[in-house]
């Protein structure tokens, strides 16, 4: 089969097209014939160097998204079958291959089934941005461990960033559970893919006053603030979480200290939710594919420029420019062509 690989943290061009043999699932393994991968900021940043673990082992085929049909099941597995079409979440978690390749072997807990009716382009596009955005939205007091039609109904969650792969998946899936949702973003064209994804209130901070408009529209403060960038919007969500609500950071754009004036967070009983997949409990990442699924087979999560997510192609080989794309903040979601859908 053919898969991409680096040997050596670097540059993309560290990235190698190569032939590699694919062996059979093991006990509890599942072995998926790729169609799509998504391309994630953190394969990037695992590759250059820029995050621990980019070089645990003597080879690595990165990427932790795609969505492909099951060609051969180990024993033991239960629940999916050959020829089922699925979506991976954390294939490349902890393994040295994930899915920059034709065909991969993986837990049968890292693969979940994908809904008829939904495209692998859209199953591609799941796992780190909607996995993420689903592990956000649950951890508010009182609120769901779980995500469904209702689950957030009269709640209000600002998601920081709206038109970011994360912040798309946050607004479909905070809509989907009722929430009235408030997005901020810079600029008129992300605004736009922002309403698509289906934001009921989207607020440009380059040109308004932020805090009084959403205040405006949540005058008790917002519930949930689902944040990309703490480091320059503490101030913000201070300001307009209201008492008892939720801070969930997931993100470290435009800055990687936080500094906060602590009484502020104090007088609010305000929680600050910091999360990372790589270290998400199973049983977390379990409940948010079951979610995430039933989101996906409703009809309420979607990709394509219509919801708010812009879709850019590469081929298999192509990986560089494809993760040079995404350090250079590609809007919307970069996906690797592996075979014919």
């Amino acid at each position: 089969m053919r898969a991409v690989t680096y040997r050596e943290t670097g540059p993309s061009s560290v990235l190698q097209v190569v032939e590699r043999d694919v062996g059979d699932p093991g006990p509890g393994e599942v072995r998926v014939r790729l169609v799509r991968a998504g391309v994630n900021p953190t394969d990037w940043k695992f590759r250059s160097g820029g995050m621990p673990g980019g070089m645990s082992y003597d080879e690595v085929t990165p990427g932790q998204d795609g969505a492909g049909v099951v060609d051969a099941v180990g024993e033991g597995v239960t629940g999916v079958r050959v020829g089922d079409r699925v979506w991976l979440v954390l294939a490349q978690h902890g393994r040295p291959h994930g899915t920059a390749a034709e065909l991969t072997v993986q837990p049968a807990s890292r693969v979940a089934g994908l809904p008829d009716g939904a495209s692998f382009d859209l199953g591609a596009c799941l796992g780190v941005p909607a996995v993420t955005a689903h592990r956000a939205l649950t951890s508010a007091e009182g609120g769901p461990a779980r995500l469904g039609p209702g689950a957030l109904q009269g709640r209000v969650v600002l998601v920081a960033g709206g038109a970011g792969a994360v912040g798309n998946a946050a607004i479909q899936l905070a809509r989907w559970a009722g929430a009235t949702v408030v997005t901020t973003v810079s600029s008129e064209e992300k605004a736009d893919l922002a309403r698509a994804a289906g934001a009921h209130h989207v607020v440009n901070y380059r040109e308004t006053d932020a805090a009084k408009e959403i205040l405006t529209i949540a005058p008790d403060g917002v519930d949930i603030a689902v944040e990309v960038a703490p480091a320059q919007n503490i101030g913000l969500d201070l300001e307009v979480v209201r008492v008892h609500g939720l801070v969930s950071i997931y993100a470290n754009n435009g800055g990687d200290e936080l500094t906060m004036p602590l009484r502020a967070a104090f007088g609010k009983n305000l929680r600050f939710q910091f999360l990372i997949l790589y270290t998400l409990a199973d049983d977390l990442v379990r409940a948010a594919t079951e979610d995430v699924s039933a989101a996906v087979e409703s009809g309420a999560l979607r990709a394509g420029e219509d919801a708010g997510l812009p879709l850019h192609h590469y081929p298999l080989g192509d990986l560089a420019a494809a993760h040079d794309a995404v350090e250079g903040g590609a809007v919307g979601k970069v996906l690797l062509d592996i075979a014919d859908a």
